[in-house]
């Protein structure tokens, strides 16, 4: 990974990184005996430096996690073993049957089989360019896959289909260039797939786009558009409503954290809600995630190692209700993502190589006793899928 690239967010948390004391035990596997019924699986890209690794964990319905056997899985792709700032490095295929990986020290992509007992395996043919360099994100809508490459001299978003088989192919035509130096971090599809969103970190830009019905974009008249605060990162559309888009600004400074709502038009075209940006008055929020009924969005804030907690409105506009602190001292949230059932709240902590969950109630966040959960020494993590 090229520092250089997140060394605004990067020189807020890597003091606390050298600092923390990290997380001495692993959960037992689950082999061992277990009184609660596992529910789904969290899986993590542990973006290792030589041969990259997948952490998958069983999820019990008393919100522990146990290594499932074997885990971490290779996904063949190598990791850069250093930390990188992006949403979405992990996906799960729309039919529930495969795990997307980016492979960020090989410019790959890393398709792997789920097992009926969550365990992991690369499919015949899985590991694949990228298209450019240093992929980041992954953005998947039923057969229709974007890349966000983020590397020198070949940054870009570039387009794939995916079969029922896991087959990953490049999609001929879909590549849009990025200058060097843009940082994209997220790349996504809207709910319907018809539009798909890429921020340039780096520059403050926010790339917008309508998906033809062959898969490739149409750039909305007028992007890229300027970003409403230093360093767009995390970025979701709501799910009950896929013309409103959120996307949280990182680079602010301290305690000078926001989130801004837009509403996209069907050519892709980016309008501000309401009063946006909405502060958090927090430092580094990074990754966005939005409940399942619309209702609330949590973003987690990397340098003050907190969650704040969004109500939603009708017409998008935000009301903050607070922000959560995290447990562990120094834990550098990342990703973060919601269980099926919106009930927990899973976060990746990059800093002391964890996972932390939550509880969910509306818009509140209750750290649940067993959490945090430690991910392999090796790791330097970022992304994750609940199943």
């Amino acid at each position: 990974m090229k520092l250089v690239r997140f060394a605004p967010l990067l020189a807020l948390v890597l003091p606390a990184a050298l600092a923390s004391p990290g997380i001495a035990s692993a959960q037992p596997g689950h082999g061992d005996h277990h009184s609660s019924a596992v529910v789904g699986h969290v899986y993590v890209n542990d973006n290792s430096a030589g041969t990259n690794t997948i952490a998958a964990f069983d999820r019990h319905a008393d919100g522990t996690l146990t290594a499932i056997p074997g885990s971490p899985f290779p996904a063949a792709g190598s990791g850069t073993g250093a930390g990188i700032g992006s949403q979405g490095a992990l996906q799960e295929s729309a039919d529930g049957k495969y795990l997307l990986a980016v492979d960020a020290g090989s410019d790959q992509i890393s398709v792997l089989r789920i097992g009926p007992d969550g365990a992991l395996r690369l499919v015949s043919g899985g590991l694949v360019s990228s298209g450019g360099s240093e992929p980041v994100s992954i953005a998947v809508h039923g057969g229709l896959v974007y890349v966000a490459n983020a590397g020198s001299g070949a940054s870009n978003y570039t387009g794939f289909t995916l079969n029922g088989g896991g087959h990953l192919r490049p999609l001929e035509g879909s590549t849009v260039a990025l200058p060097d130096g843009s940082g994209p971090g997220d790349v996504l599809f809207n709910g319907t797939g018809t539009s798909l969103v890429g921020v340039r970190i780096n520059t403050s830009l926010i790339d917008s786009f309508a998906v033809g019905r062959d898969g490739r974009l149409t750039a909305a008249p007028g992007s890229p558009f300027a970003a409403q605060g230093p360093g767009p990162f995390g970025s979701e559309f709501r799910p009950t409503n896929p013309s409103q888009l959120f996307v949280s600004n990182a680079h602010g400074g301290p305690e000078a954290g926001s989130v801004s709502a837009f509403s996209v038009a069907g050519d892709g075209t980016l309008s501000s809600i309401g009063a946006s940006p909405f502060a958090d008055h927090q430092t580094a929020p990074c990754w966005v995630e939005i409940t399942h009924d619309g209702r609330y969005l949590f973003t987690t804030n990397t340098a003050s190692d907190t969650i704040s907690r969004y109500a939603i409105e009708t017409d998008g506009s935000l009301e903050l209700l607070g922000s959560t602190a995290l447990k562990t001292p120094n834990a550098g949230p990342f990703d973060e993502r919601l269980a099926p059932d919106g009930a927990t709240l899973w976060v990746v902590d990059a800093t002391s190589k964890a996972i932390s969950a939550f509880s969910v109630a509306g818009g509140s966040l209750s750290e649940l006793a067993s959490s945090p959960t430690p991910l392999p020494a090796s790791s330097a993590p970022f992304g994750i899928v609940v199943t």
